[in-house]
């Protein structure tokens, strides 16, 4: 059961937040309707930690947490060891699996100052569950392809 409060749907909608996709009013009435939603973050462990710019997505999960909703930490495993780039002028160091794992468990570690992720709290998921079964073929039919959507 999820809380269907509607001061507490509105502070979590307005405060802090810039827009809403598609718009406020649809996620409104979502959250007001009982239903239990699943909201997710995903991030890329290129580092050993988390940055500023995660602090507020962070806290809107466990506000949505708060209210009875699944809430999913998505941790870029796969995709951190590409390389891929994130700025115009270089590109992200590819890593090992071994580095991408360490820093992913010290994310968790620093994202449960905001999250639950005890018995049945927030969960921790990889991209490398789908990802990484992913073959040439399947580029050619992205995302109908990919593992996650069979």
């Amino acid at each position: 059961m999820t809380d269907t409060n509607s001061q507490k749907i509105e502070e979590i909608l307005t405060r802090g937040v810039e827009n809403i996709f598609p718009n406020k009013d649809f996620l409104k009435k979502k959250l007001a309707s009982g239903e239990k939603l699943k909201f997710y973050l995903g991030i890329d462990p290129t580092g050993p930690t988390l940055h500023m710019g995660h602090a507020i997505p962070l806290m809107k999960l466990a506000d949505l947490q708060k209210l009875g909703h699944e809430v999913i930490l998505l941790i870029g495993d796969f995709t951190a060891m590409i390389g891929d780039p994130t700025d115009k002028s270089a590109t992200r160091k590819q890593l090992t699996k071994k580095e991408v794992l360490k820093n992913a468990t010290l994310y968790k570690k620093q994202a449960s100052k905001f999250l639950n992720f005890g018995f049945g709290g927030a969960r921790l998921e990889y991209n490398s569950k789908w990802l990484a079964q992913m073959n040439f073929e399947m580029l050619f039919h992205w995302p109908q392809k990919l593992p996650c959507n069979k």
